[in-house]
């Protein structure tokens, strides 16, 4: 067992699930050392307490969460620490379970508590910290959450039960905040939210998405703007109008479309249809003919067919975008896709992710080889092995491609955007000779 040491507690956060989360568990990591708390992020060191910040989107995250605090129930029982605390998306959405399953928890916090979780910690909530924030991403780059929660009702999604209704930043709060990104180096901010097309409604009671990117364009230091999570139903095309007119604003757009088949997007209440999502691609390729298009499709939704999967893959054949993520659809308590009958095999579902996302690899191979030859600016986020790897303005990190140049013939350094040359491309990769540093 530990001995209790007369300094402060040394926290380690862990973070599951998506980008959302990680600024969550950021900002929290902001607050502990405002109260002078050691705080790390997913350390291997030693620490006092463990704060597992969970996801509860789908049955895969859900089980990387409940078996992370199961490790760490564990670690607390071996003595080898001496609180674990759980917040986040799971704890919101199951947290009597939880509490019941797993008491060796000290305490359960949903997503909106923080304040409470800092109480529990004799630590105070400073409210004069909004807009700062320490960063866990490599120091070049970070998250700017314009927005929490969601007001659509998507068949699929519980991400309204555990983040509630959608509530917008202030224009003057963001860009506040991207000020203080780049004081700290932070060159490429990327936008995310529930959904990020919805920003403002709330507050300026219309669509200001497009007044947003003017405003953080604005902010000296701050290179690249990246937009995730557009939702398509009702898109605001002037967003694209400031994407052609503002540099900074980079060429690429994350607009989850989720299927292809009108019944099936009917059926997950997503308020588009086919023709409609295939008018956004057309369109937003002639106001940004350069722009990059990741979107993400759910298979095996109740109900689909055959048929219906098959309208998803020639829509994908057809439209030829530039990134894909395919999920699986899983079965999720309290949406209204739970009323229906999951009669989609799991090896059903398994089979049409592999087939839908055979069919995009060629896609991206076509947009990669087209690329060969072209001269393009990238951000350099780490060495791996014998290479060092960036990305273009298209890719965002993490999910999306990478271009890789041979550290045995060149250096840059992590951070840093650099002129290269595209030689080769595989599916998923572009291979690049360094011209000169950009910056």
């Amino acid at each position: 067992m530990k001995t209790k040491s007369i300094k402060q507690d040394k926290i380690n956060v862990i973070t599951l699930g998506c980008s959302k989360n990680l600024v969550d568990s950021e900002d929290m990591i902001t607050q502990l050392k405002a109260n002078d708390f050691d705080v790390s992020h997913e350390t291997d060191d030693d620490t006092d307490i463990v704060i597992i910040n969970t996801c509860g989107f789908i049955d895969l995250a859900k089980e990387e969460s409940v078996n992370t605090i199961l490790e760490y129930a564990e670690v607390k029982k071996a003595g080898d620490i001496e609180k674990l605390y759980v917040t986040g998306c799971l704890s919101q959405r199951y947290k009597d379970d939880l509490e019941k399953e797993i008491p060796e928890v000290d305490a359960y916090f949903g997503t909106m508590e923080l304040p409470a979780l800092l109480s529990r910690l004799n630590a105070d909530y400073k409210h004069d910290l909004i807009g700062e924030r320490s960063i866990t991403t490599p120091m070049h780059y970070a998250y700017l959450k314009i927005s929490e929660g969601c007001n659509r009702t998507c068949a699929f999604c519980a991400i309204p039960l555990m983040r509630g209704k959608h509530i917008s930043k202030p224009i003057e709060q963001l860009v506040l905040e991207a000020k203080n990104l780049a004081s700290m180096g932070v060159k490429e901010i990327m936008l995310i939210a529930q959904e990020l097309t919805y920003y403002g409604l709330d507050v300026y009671k219309r669509r200001a998405l497009a007044d947003l990117l003017d405003a953080l364009c604005e902010v000296d230091g701050i290179e690249w703007i990246r937009l995730h999570y557009a939702y398509p139903s009702k898109f605001p095309f002037e967003i694209l109008e400031v994407m052609a007119r503002q540099p900074k604003v980079c060429n690429y757009l994350d607009i989850p479309l989720q299927h292809a088949s009108d019944s099936v997007l009917d059926r997950m209440k997503r308020q588009i249809t086919r023709a409609e999502q295939k008018e956004i691609v057309k369109r937003a390729r002639t106001l940004v003919p350069e722009i990059a298009i990741r979107t993400t499709f759910l298979v095996g939704f109740p109900g689909e067919t055959e048929e219906e999967f098959q309208e998803l893959v020639d829509f994908v054949a057809e439209m030829k975008l530039n990134r894909v993520g395919v999920f699986q659809y899983s079965h999720e308590e309290g949406t209204s896709g739970y009323l229906m009958e999951d009669d989609v095999s799991e090896e059903i579902k398994a089979e049409r992710a592999n087939r839908l996302m055979e069919v995009q690899r060629e896609i991206s191979f076509d947009h990669n080889d087209a690329m060969v030859g072209r001269k393009l600016k990238v951000l350099i986020d780490r060495k791996e092995g014998g290479f060092f790897v960036g990305r273009t303005e298209y890719d965002s990190p993490e999910v999306d491609n990478e271009v890789l140049i041979d550290a045995n013939k060149y250096f840059v350094r992590i951070g840093d955007f650099v002129d290269v040359s595209i030689d080769s491309a595989d599916d998923y990769d572009l291979f690049a000779s360094v011209l000169n540093t950009a910056t």
